[in-house]
């Protein structure tokens, strides 16, 4: 009985070790509180609501208005942010889901809404999820030719990531993942995630061309910060018709639009660092919960795994 209650003991063990995440900017709290800081022209533009359509109980309401612009830099924005400990050789996944509200606009423009901002003062963030057109995209580096995904961009219906990041400036280091809608949309694809010398915070909700017009509404829910996979994968199964990727070309795709301003490719900036209130800003593969029933299976068995040129932007 005894050496019952060891193997028992052994194998719960690991288990109990992957239910752990760093840290929760889900909105579950009912405010803002989980995150760092947040950077709105007026209590409307960011708001915790009840979650629509969605099992989690809140989620965060964006809105931009043209001439939201709440740290006179460029561009129209209304975002949340986050210190995540993104420094060279960390690692984590992160986890979290967007709808864009039924009349989100459609602009031959950028609109960015997740993204990990350098923490230098100028420049486009190593790593951004924009809105260009009726396609969603994923860059790396603030190049336009490392557009290495892209998907259709759906209207009114949650869509759900899993990103798996190295976080380096070493591109024989640094590296990339990505589950889109519970299906590996990007296979690990190597890149320098941060600029030298340099780490990157997180940064959610609207930020977009000031040339748009109209008014701009996005939903984020769930973001989990974590450091194994099993941690983040989704618990319920997603809704039938969720829209498939449209993988775009690694490594180089000059034909797809860039988030940036057009025209001003690597233009610099000076906004001050002193205050973070200032500070601006592929293939498919198999399903997600399968790799963490497996990883699951071989866990029970005993086995031990080791396991972004914009102003002020």
């Amino acid at each position: 009985m005894k050496r019952i209650g060891m193997v028992a003991l052994l194998t719960t063990l690991p288990l109990m070790a992957l239910a752990s995440p760093v840290w929760k900017g889900d909105f579950e709290s009912g405010d803002l509180s989980q995150w760092t800081g947040k950077q709105e022209v007026s209590a409307d533009r960011l708001q915790v609501v009840s979650s629509p359509d969605r099992e989690s109980q809140h989620a965060l309401k964006v809105t931009v208005h043209k001439g939201d612009d709440p740290i006179n830099a460029s561009g129209n924005r209304n975002e949340v942010f986050h210190y995540g400990n993104e420094t060279e050789g960390s690692e984590y996944y992160y986890k979290w889901s967007t709808m864009f509200a039924p009349d989100f606009p459609s602009a031959n423009t950028w609109q960015l809404f997740t993204q990990w901002h350098h923490t230098g003062s100028s420049g486009s963030p190593p790593l951004e999820f924009y809105v260009w057109g009726e396609n969603i995209y994923l860059r790396l580096e603030g190049r336009d030719d490392r557009v290495v995904w892209s998907a259709p961009l759906v209207r009114g219906q949650w869509l759900d990531f899993i990103l798996h990041v190295k976080w380096s400036s070493d591109p024989k280091v640094g590296f990339v993942e990505l589950y889109y809608n519970d299906q590996l949309a990007l296979p690990k694809q190597s890149s320098p995630t941060l600029f030298g010398g340099m780490g990157n915070y997180l940064k959610m909700g609207l930020y977009r061309d000031e040339q748009i017009s109209a008014v701009g509404v996005v939903y984020h829910s769930g973001m989990e910060q974590a450091t194994s996979l099993e941690d983040v994968i989704p618990k319920a199964p997603t809704a039938p018709g969720s829209p498939s990727t449209s993988p775009q070309p690694t490594g180089t795709d000059s034909m797809a639009p860039s988030s940036t301003n057009p025209g001003v490719p690597g233009a610099q900036t000076t906004d001050a660092l002193a205050d973070p209130e200032a500070v601006g800003c592929s293939a498919s593969g198999g399903s997600v919960r399968s790799l963490g029933l497996l990883a699951a299976l071989a866990l029970c068995g005993g086995r031990i795994f080791k396991r972004r040129a914009r102003k002020g932007s």
